[in-house]
């Protein structure tokens, strides 16, 4: 069957065919096709394709087998994201000892300790490798002398001691098709830039095709919280075009803040009058000064400021009114799992601190799977999966 062309439609006729065909994991001409073949079945009855069954190229159910590797794993914020979207994960990595346990507890996998410890080929060969690795300054001083020298010299010289050197190292040797990385937002202009500079031109050196922006999670959750998401193709195997575009938030109205709160929170996380009184002296004496240094009374009918991992020495960033004669409290553990987008039913199986301490660290898995949606659509767009189960490249697809 010759491929049809789908052009010169609606925006929201032409957006419909495009998520549709992504969720039953099919090309666009091939969802468009179908539709027809409905249409006309209803007027005249089972064409003659029907009746001879003819098989063609299409994408199962269930999508592409994506496999993937969750590093710097954390409590498993990118891993709930992608199998959200069919992805199995096959490796998993993670030093923390408490973010270990409640990694167990919620996948029933144990997290591989520290990355640099981990040989690149015990690793399992994967389709995406998803990564939140930490932001660390690189240093390039005597990298012209070294060359000079005849030493070796680019992402391993640059990157040496960091932990994104170690990552490279698996990127290298693995080659995944997909790169999912996950940073703080200021990783662009962290180092005065240079930090960004190497990392973008490690992962170019490499072969990958790279896609980077800033995403406010406010779109999926009552918080902000802003992170910057690197993309990368291999060159390899998409060519250097491969269409790509980060997700907008969701159409639907914002959540309020007031919709993750628990109706009757345990006394315990009010503030006492002692922490109450020094964060309003503390407020004070910074507003004296002209700063904005002090403690966020949430709008509960807003978004709230950024969770972080030092939610649990103040709560200060994020505080909850509680009315007239009322000292304000903090979130309490499953609040703060809430407003990070964590389903209910994943079990708190750590201290407070440690909960706090976690959430604040992790990523959004309501982002990472409206990203990896996107993703799943270039693949797609990408790939065809013939009936005896092989993967093809469309026509014009760079060969590797």
């Amino acid at each position: 069957m010759p491929q049809l062309l789908i052009r010169n439609v609606d925006p929201a006729l032409k957006r419909w065919i495009e998520e549709s065909s992504y969720d039953l994991r099919v090309a666009q001409w091939q969802f468009v096709v179908s539709q027809l073949r409905q249409v006309q079945r209803q007027r005249t009855g089972p064409t003659l394709f029907d009746m001879e069954k003819k098989p063609g190229p299409s994408l199962p159910q269930q999508g592409l087998p994506v496999r993937f590797v969750d590093l710097f794993a954390g409590i498993g914020g990118m891993r709930i994201g992608l199998e959200r979207n069919g992805g199995k994960c096959v490796f998993t990595s993670e030093w923390d000892k408490n973010a270990q346990r409640t990694y167990r507890a919620w996948f029933g996998d144990l997290p591989h300790g520290d990355i640099r410890e981990i040989a690149s080929d015990s690793i399992p060969d994967h389709d995406i490798l998803a990564a939140g690795f930490p932001c660390q300054p690189f240093s390039i001083a005597g990298v012209s002398k070294k060359k000079s020298l005849g030493r070796e010299h680019g992402f391993r010289d640059v990157t040496q001691g960091t932990l994104f050197f170690h990552l490279a190292k698996i990127i290298e040797a693995k080659r995944p098709p997909v790169l999912l990385l996950e940073n703080v937002k200021n990783l662009k202009s962290h180092d005065r830039g240079q930090t960004w500079n190497v990392i973008r031109g490690t992962l170019e050196d490499l072969g990958y095709t790279v896609h980077h922006k800033v995403i406010d999670a406010a779109g999926w959750v009552p918080q902000h919280r802003e992170r910057v998401f690197i993309i990368g193709f291999d060159s390899a195997v998409f060519g250097p075009d491969l269409p790509f575009e980060f997700p907008s938030p969701p159409s639907a109205p914002s959540p309020r803040f007031r919709d993750i709160l628990d109706p009757h929170p345990p006394e315990k996380y009010t503030l006492t009058d002692h922490l109450w009184g020094y964060l309003q002296r503390y407020a004070a004496k910074h507003q004296a000064k002209g700063n904005g240094f002090g403690f966020g009374m949430t709008d509960l009918d807003g978004v709230s400021r950024t969770l972080s991992a030092r939610y649990y020495k103040d709560g200060s960033e994020i505080l909850i009114p509680q009315g007239r004669g009322k000292n304000p409290r903090r979130l309490s553990p499953p609040e703060a799992r809430r407003l990070m987008g964590f389903p209910d039913d994943l079990p708190i199986v750590v201290s407070d601190t440690q909960a706090y301490k976690q959430f604040g660290n992790a990523v959004v898995p309501l982002v990472v799977e409206a990203i990896g949606r996107e993703i799943m659509r270039s693949i797609t767009r990408h790939l065809i999966r013939t009936p005896n189960g092989c993967l093809l490249k469309r026509a014009g697809s760079t060969k590797r």
